[in-house]
């Protein structure tokens, strides 16, 4: 593309130099090939405007900048915030393929990876081809890439879409953190469906407080546009037993659809029926009433039940379709997810990092336990501090045995949040503590009775554990199944 016509896309940003063939943008000077227009990037630990030199002894062709540079060797382009800059020319150099496919967003702070994937399990059963962008990984069709964020940045993003367009997706579903919505990293995405789950406390170390936790997820609902003449009409799915509900449904004006078990929905449960192999219940919509038994554990799979047919029967699958795939769904990696080696007492591994969706577990297996809960816990290091005592006490009051242990710790000392967790404790609760994770879980399966369940809360898919600035390789379900086999 041209630079002239990548730039008329700025409104008021003058370019008098040549007009010269831009093969690339790129942020990140170590990907910049000949051709390339870089864009510095002012970010949490590296300014881009220390790397220009690089970018350019790279083969970076124009910088786009938003504090001085010193280069004179090619043009330099500057804007107020190259951010919102990056997301406006990143949807016109990959000529906005978020147009070209059906977009599906969800966003809330728990459920979100549940939501999708069912999402996709729904679609993909109506023989759609795919495409999904979420905490576990980024996957276009049957095609698996790593992912370092829930929700990249927009010129990533646009990139990611562009590749989809490529492999003839006809839908693309993807998780939206309110870290993206502040950052501005889903600008430019033109969504048609918007999916919030819920709001419960955590993040709290960059919103600092709910009331802009609440602000940052209604921007999803707020960039579904004004306009109804659009031929793709836009749906806003919202979870109506939520605090937040009223504020997300404000923020839009798109065509409003609830879902609920306890407020009058569009989509409701009713006769819910929990066990260990699943949960059965009666899905009312338009007056008339559907049998659910899905392989889902749990009240909050219900509401991640609901978000998904929702989402999927405004895209226009049947009710009766979406019902049918739902029922299919054997359960998502590290969300409520058994290790089974041949125990005699379950062994659950759950993403639960958060004191709500913690609680929500905790309940859900007390449901159907017929003996203790073993519950293993800890708190992220680098994160939000303030839910550190509330995990801590949840797990202690609701759990009949709680460990209290390492979870990623990243540059604190893990002993330090271990500490700080037991701010939140009753000084005559009994608990155990141990800093090593895989100790801890190796304790729980010694102290394991038959009927007893494990709960391993925290990392649920991941497959590691940060240590200072060292990433070690680490699974929950590899340790319990090691555990599990030495105790036998």
């Amino acid at each position: 593309m041209k630079m002239n016509e990548l730039l008329s896309k700025l409104p008021l940003v003058a370019y008098e130099g040549q007009d010269i063939e831009i093969t690339d943008m790129q942020q990140d000077s170590r990907l910049v090939t000949p051709g390339t227009l870089f864009i510095c990037i002012d970010g949490y630990t590296v300014d881009g405007h220390d790397y220009v030199e690089k970018a350019i002894a790279n083969g970076a062709v124009a910088i786009l900048a938003e504090k001085p540079v010193e280069v004179t060797t090619v043009p330099v382009i500057y804007v107020e915030d190259t951010n919102r800059a990056m997301a406006i020319l990143a949807g016109a150099f990959f000529n906005y393929p978020t147009h070209e496919m059906n977009m599906v967003a969800v966003t809330g702070t728990n459920g979100k990876t549940t939501v999708t994937h069912l999402i996709e399990h729904v679609l993909r059963n109506v023989n759609q081809v795919t495409g999904l962008v979420g905490t576990m990984y980024q996957k276009i069709g049957d095609t698996i890439q790593t992912t370092k964020n829930t929700t990249p940045d927009s010129l990533t993003l646009q990139r990611l879409f562009a590749s989809m367009r490529e492999e003839y997706v006809d839908t693309a579903v993807m998780e939206v953190s309110s870290h993206a919505l502040v950052l501005g990293r889903v600008h430019g995405c033109d969504y048609d469906v918007a999916v919030f789950t819920n709001l419960t406390q955590d993040h709290l170390d960059f919103h600092k407080t709910m009331e802009e936790y609440a602000i940052a997820k209604s921007l999803l609902f707020a960039q579904l546009g004004n306009d109804y003449r659009s031929k793709r009409p836009k749906f806003a799915v919202v979870n109506k037993d939520d605090n937040a509900s009223e504020r997300m449904i404000t923020a839009t004006a798109a065509n409003v659809v609830t879902y609920g078990i306890i407020n009058e929905s569009t989509f409701r449960a009713t006769d819910i029926v929990i066990s260990g192999k699943g949960t059965h219940f009666t899905l009312l919509f338009q007056n008339k009433a559907y049998p659910i038994k899905m392989q889902l554990v749990g009240n909050f799979n219900v509401y991640n039940a609901l978000a998904a047919i929702a989402a999927t029967v405004v895209q226009g699958v049947p009710l009766e379709t979406a019902i049918a795939s739902i029922e299919a769904v054997q359960g998502v990696a590290g969300r409520f997810e058994l290790v089974s080696a041949g125990q005699a007492f379950p062994v659950i591994v759950d993403y639960a990092h958060t004191p709500d969706s913690l609680e929500n577990v905790i309940q859900t297996i007390r449901d159907f336990a017929k003996g203790r809960i073993i519950c293993v816990v800890g708190c992220g290091g680098d994160r939000d501090r303030t839910k550190r005592p509330i995990m801590a006490k949840i797990a202690v009051d609701q759990a009949d045995i709680a460990i209290l242990t390492s979870d990623n710790p990243r540059t604190e000392d893990p002993m330090t949040i271990i500490n700080q967790m037991e701010a939140g404790v009753s000084a005559e609760a009994v608990y155990i503590k141990e800093v090593s994770r895989e100790k801890a879980i190796q304790i729980a399966v010694s102290e394991a009775q038959e009927d007893d369940v494990i709960l391993i809360a925290g990392k649920g898919h991941e497959t590691y554990q940060i240590i200072g600035d060292v990433t070690h390789h680490f699974d929950d379900r590899e340790v319990a199944e090691e555990a599990i086999k030495n105790l036998k």
